[in-house]
């Protein structure tokens, strides 16, 4: 059993006590406390963030207009450290919602392992609405080790370098870079003295130091799938990390800090790419509408991650996918499933670009009429959705966390201390990698 398992186990019993006070709807799923009624009512949870509820409120109202028979009762997700160990917990609880829209197909093996999720493909009808939205290729990469969808893709936030225009133009470097070298060449200019203090105050880049997991979603990996033309960390279900495309990542981000393009430090004061202390960043589009709101002065823009200076091809990256799934918890499969074919209805997915300002999982974002005015307007985030079909996810391995708790340290390790060759990190990580899929096997 892995760490991150029985860590959620420990937990367990403390949020379903809080869950009983705080969610007395979750205890519809008993039979025994059930009302008598011709009206089924089902519970769904959306991501706590404010624009993400706006928008589980809004379709919530209006499938529950049309719909008097089948009611939505939206609560977002609990408060916790994360989604997953407040979903993990509520699995072994038995008080899952009837459906979730932010499952993390990193998480989908625990999930799946503890019996809380419906395969979706036993509807009838599923294949049919999967594929009239979702490339088949790309609907492949999300289906289980057991041959079934746990799972319906429902959105993604490619990760995209940014760079702010201002720092750009006043160091003399007129184009966003697109390979390592070009990369470098602007690094040293970026990188400077801006305010005349003898004090280097912006730097090319930054990224957080620490060894967190989740961080090298940001960094390594994306870098990784870009490197390499959209290869993971696994081939067939066997790591496959150690490889040339890898080893230049390490190596990219080992000469970042090396020569003083990126701080050996962590700021804590605020994001310093607001601030512009960085002139790039690496993230999704719901960057843009934060830098909309909180710095409107600030101009950017965005463009594909670097790539090796012999890169041929299109540039793929991390997809950061958050996708629907009915828990086997539920009275009512059926309806779960009509409620999930209405969220990701091409009017729905209109409402999530609009509102959310989250990019679906569709083939048809960037040909379909529908969304044509709003890509009018929001020309930024017509950026990002040319790159959807270039997206990748993480691969279905068990204890992820754990495998990228692992290649956190070996990456701090190589590339910000420098203690290691790049082509020695990378072959320590992979046999780290291996070990724990072993020992979990």
């Amino acid at each position: 059993m892995c760490t991150f398992w029985k860590h959620v186990l420990r937990g367990t019993f403390s949020f379903l006590a809080l869950s009983f006070v705080v969610l007395p709807g979750c205890r519809e799923h008993s039979p025994d406390t059930a009302p008598v009624t011709d009206v089924v009512t089902l519970t769904y949870w959306p991501a706590p963030n404010p624009q993400e509820v706006a928008f589980a409120d809004t379709i919530v109202r209006q499938w529950n207009r049309l719909h008097p028979r089948i009611q939505v009762r939206m609560q977002s997700i609990p408060v916790s450290v994360s989604t997953e160990e407040v979903l993990l917990a509520a699995i072994a609880g038995g008080t899952t919602p009837d459906i979730c829209s932010n499952i993390w197909p990193g998480a989908l093996h625990e999930y799946t392992r503890a019996g809380g999720l419906l395969r979706l493909d036993r509807f009838a009808d599923f294949d049919s609405v999967a594929r009239s939205r979702t490339p088949d290729p790309l609907l492949q990469t999300f289906r289980s080790p057991d041959g079934g969808f746990h799972q319906m893709p429902w959105k993604t936030n490619p990760v995209m370098m940014f760079y702010n225009r201002t720092l750009f133009e006043e160091s003399g470097v007129e184009l966003a870079p697109r390979t390592y070298s070009e990369y470098f060449a602007a690094a040293q200019k970026l990188t400077r003295d801006r305010n005349g203090d003898g004090i280097i105050d912006v730097w090319a880049g930054e990224r957080d130091i620490r060894p967190i997991w989740w961080q090298r979603l940001f960094d390594v990996f994306p870098f990784t799938i870009a490197a390499s033309g959209g290869r993971t960390l696994f081939e067939q279900g066997e790591p496959a990390f150690a490889t040339p495309a890898t080893e230049g990542v390490f190596a990219f981000f080992q000469r970042c800090y090396a020569e003083g393009y990126y701080p050996h430090t962590y700021f804590a004061g605020g994001d310093p790419f607001i601030l512009e202390k960085k002139a790039t960043q690496f993230s999704g589009p719901y960057l843009v509408a934060t830098l909309q709101s909180l710095a409107p002065r600030l101009r950017f823009g965005v463009v594909p991650l670097p790539v090796p200076d012999d890169h041929t091809g299109p540039v793929h990256t991390y997809g950061d996918y958050k996708n629907i799934a009915i828990f086997t918890t539920t009275r009512y499969p059926a309806e779960a499933w009509e409620f999930v074919k209405f969220m990701v209805d091409a009017r729905q997915d209109l409402l999530l670009l609009t509102v959310a300002n989250q990019l679906p999982v569709r083939g048809d974002l960037l040909t379909n009429r529908m969304f044509a005015p709003y890509f009018e307007k929001n020309p930024m985030i017509r950026s990002f959705a040319e790159q959807v079909p270039y997206t990748r996810g993480v691969d279905a391995a068990p204890d992820l966390k754990e495998l990228f708790d692992a290649l956190s340290q070996e990456y701090e390790s190589c590339a910000v201390y420098g203690r290691k060759t790049p082509s020695q990190a990378v072959l320590d990580a992979q046999e780290r990698i291996r070990a724990i899929v072993d020992w979990n096997r």
